[in-house]
């Protein structure tokens, strides 16, 4: 079987820190899986620049400056770590047989590549890079984490639990993904829609070089709730429930009062009165919302705008086929 051309795909956004020893440890682990003739010498290893405001761009050039093994993707400005994944597989998908993504700040085992290509050449279209635990996570990321996969699954989304973005991706199923034209991106869920043979790599994940996380509570919230709303409409049936449920409660209610009424026990109950209608008040603003969650992100998918624009693209695989 000849060697496979292995892309990897590293989003970077304000990397400046880490992107020096991230590039030397990949071309490191590259340079290996070349001489070993895992992969092609035309394997090479895309930086893609997310609208940073350091210098980041400044050192991707300079990695391809040095070697031929690095290429860059430069966005025109910053489009969220998604759609910059997004646009760095679209953009070598032309050039490789097989990509791996994975964060800039190497936190996912590079070592796994290793197992990850294994299941490639045995026939696996994805192989998912799955941590086998949560051991470096302070208790808090590690509760919300998991809280997050459970609820994602129990909202009907097909989630790999305890993965992220760090999986193996042959062309074949790089086109299926291209057919998903959706704006509102959440591939850890879009990923396992496309089915194809998959098989999954467990690994330790490691503390990061340097630099701060670019994904702080409040991101992971957000980005949780992106992924509940784009890959389920539970959300709303839900709400549909809960008001079925509540209009069974409120006529029990009605006949215990008419009941009472009749026995001559009535009495006034203020308190009652106004937590139900601070209870009912907050369900109508929390259902308006999660409607309005739905609306918004149609709103987004009909204007069909562009997920990204790639301003450039540095790439010695690229230039020789012009």
């Amino acid at each position: 079987m000849t060697p496979p051309v292995l892309y990897f795909v590293v989003p970077c956004y304000n990397e400046q820190e880490v992107l020096d020893d991230t590039a030397d440890k990949l071309q490191e682990k590259l340079e290996a899986l070349i001489a070993s003739s895992v992969v092609d010498e035309r394997s090479r290893i895309a930086f893609v620049n997310d609208g940073s405001r350091d210098r980041t761009w400044e050192l991707i050039v300079h990695c391809t400056g040095r070697s031929a093994l690095f290429s860059g993707i430069n966005l025109a400005h910053n489009e969220g770590h998604q759609n910059a994944l997004l646009a760095g597989l679209m953009t070598v998908l032309p050039h490789a047989d097989v990509t791996i993504s994975l964060d800039a700040d190497l936190q996912d085992d590079i070592n796994a590549v290793d197992a990850m290509l294994e299941k490639y050449v045995a026939g696996a279209n994805i192989v998912y890079g799955v941590r086998e635990n949560r051991a470096t996570d302070t208790f808090l990321k590690r509760f919300t984490a998991e809280t997050f996969y459970r609820a994602m699954r129990a909202l009907g989304a097909d989630i790999v639990f305890n993965h992220a973005d760090f999986r193996l991706m042959d062309r074949r199923a790089l086109m299926a993904l291209a057919e998903y034209p959706e704006v509102n991106l959440f591939l850890r869920g879009i990923v396992p829609m496309i089915g194809l043979t998959h098989d999954v790599v467990y690994y330790t994940r490691k503390q990061r070089l340097a630099g701060d996380s670019k994904y702080p509570w409040r991101r992971m919230a957000s980005f949780a709730w992106e992924g509940v709303t784009s890959l389920s409409a539970r959300p709303i049936r839900l709400i549909s429930q809960m008001g079925m449920c509540i209009s069974f409660i409120s006529g029990l209610m009605l006949v215990w009062s008419i009941v009472r009424h009749f026995i001559g026990e009535t009495i006034v109950g203020w308190t009652s009165l106004v937590v139900s209608l601070w209870f009912l008040g907050g369900l109508i603003l929390l259902s308006i919302g999660v409607i309005g969650e739905y609306v918004a992100k149609i709103y987004l998918e009909v204007k069909h705008r562009p997920r990204y624009l790639v301003q450039e693209f540095i790439d010695t695989n690229a230039a020789e086929k012009k």
